[in-house]
C-alpha cells in the first residue's frame, strides 16, 4: 500500500506542477506529500525531481518513471471501474470546467440528473471563463464553445451556439431600430470584452455576402450575463449567444434585431486530455451530455425569429 500511495504522490507532483497543488489534489498534508516522494526516491537509488525555492523540475529519469506510474494507475483505475460498471455502478469524482454563464444556466439540470443516476460519481466543477490546461490542472474534461486551437485533446461535439443581436423596446423607441448590419455604427453597443477584435461585428446575409461593421462601443465586459441585464436595462444593443440571451427574449425584455443575417455560429464540444484509457465515469458523462444536447437546442426557441418587418413596441 506504501508504494502505490508513493506513486500516487509523485504522479500527483509531476501533473499539478507542486507540492503544494499536488497536495491539495490528494486532500493531504504537503510534508506527507514530499515524504512519499522522498521515500520513493530513497527505495529507487536515484533523484525523480530537482527541487529549488523557485521551482521542481522534473529529471529525464522520472519523466520516464512518471509515464510507466501514471500508466500504472490508470490501468488500476479503469479496472476497478470496469468492476463497478458490470454491477451498473459508477463512482469517483468527475473534474469539469465549464463556462461560466453557460454552466450556471445550462448544466445543472444535466449534472443533477447524472447524480440521481449514479450517487456515487461525485463533481468537482471549475466554472470559469478562463481556458485552463487540462492536463496541468488534472481536469476530466471541459465544456468549450468556439473553435479549438489546441490539437492535443479529443473532442466531442455536442450542440452548435447561435447568435444573436438584440435590444429592449425601451432602447429602440429612444434611437430607432437598426435595418441593416451598417446601421449599427450609429447606435450604442455592449460589446463582450474576452473576444478577440470584440470591437468588429461579423455576419452573413442571405447571398452569404460577409458584412464586417466597426461597431461604436460604449460598453466593454467579461461577463455576458452582465451585458444581457445591461441591455435589457436600455443602455444599448448586444450580440450575445442565444443561451444567455433566450430567456429575456421569451420574457419580451429584448427583441432580436437582424434576424435576416446570420451572425456566428459556434460549435460547442466536450474535450479530455488524450489517455490511454478513458475512465468509465468520463465516457458515460459525455455520452450524457451529447445526448441531452441533440438537435436544436431548447434555448433557441423564439431567438431567431424574422423581425425586419417588426417595430418593437
Amino acid at each position: 500500500m506504501d508504494r502505490f500511495e508513493d506513486l500516487q504522490a509523485f504522479v500527483a507532483v509531476v501533473e499539478a506542477g507542486s507540492f503544494t497543488a499536488a497536495a491539495g489534489r490528494l486532500d493531504a498534508d504537503k510534508s506527507a506529500v514530499s515524504r512519499r516522494v522522498s521515500a520513493l526516491e530513497e527505495r529507487l537509488g536515484v533523484q525523480l525531481l530537482r527541487r529549488t525555492t523557485r521551482r521542481l523540475n522534473v529529471t529525464e529519469t522520472g519523466h520516464s518513471f512518471y509515464e510507466h506510474s501514471a500508466r500504472i494507475l490508470a490501468d488500476l483505475e479503469e479496472a476497478e471501474s470496469a468492476v463497478a460498471q458490470q454491477h451498473g455502478e459508477l463512482r469517483g469524482t468527475l473534474s469539469v470546467a465549464l463556462p461560466l454563464s453557460f454552466g450556471t444556466r445550462h448544466m445543472y439540470v444535466p449534472i443533477s440528473e447524472f447524480s440521481q443516476l449514479h450517487p456515487k460519481v461525485t463533481f468537482d466543477l471549475d466554472l470559469n471563463d478562463r481556458r485552463i490546461d487540462l492536463i496541468e490542472e488534472g481536469v476530466d474534461l471541459a465544456v468549450r464553445i468556439g473553435h479549438l486551437a489546441d490539437s492535443t485533446l479529443i473532442a466531442r461535439r455536442l450542440f452548435e451556439s447561435r447568435t444573436v443581436v438584440c435590444g429592449s423596446s425601451r432602447y429602440f423607441e429612444e434611437h430607432g431600430v437598426p435595418r441593416t448590419p451598417g446601421d449599427l455604427r450609429d447606435h450604442r453597443c455592449l460589446v463582450y470584452g474576452n473576444l478577440a477584435d470584440s470591437g468588429r461585428w461579423v455576419c452573413s446575409d442571405r447571398n452569404g455576402e460577409r458584412h464586417r461593421v466597426d461597431i461604436n462601443v460604449t460598453m466593454t465586459a467579461s461577463s455576458g450575463d452582465f451585458l444581457c441585464l445591461a441591455a435589457v436595462q436600455g443602455l444599448g444593443i448586444v450580440m450575445q449567444p442565444t443561451f444567455i440571451a433566450g430567456d429575456a427574449i421569451r420574457r419580451g425584455e429584448l427583441v432580436p434585431i437582424l434576424t435576416e443575417y446570420e451572425w456566428p455560429v459556434l460549435p460547442a464540444y466536450a474535450v479530455y486530455p488524450p489517455t490511454r484509457h478513458l475512465s468509465y465515469r468520463v465516457r458515460e458523462f459525455i455520452d450524457f451530455l451529447a445526448g441531452k444536447f441533440a438537435g436544436v437546442p431548447y434555448w433557441d426557441d423564439d431567438c431567431c425569429r424574422d423581425t425586419r418587418n417588426v417595430t418593437p413596441e
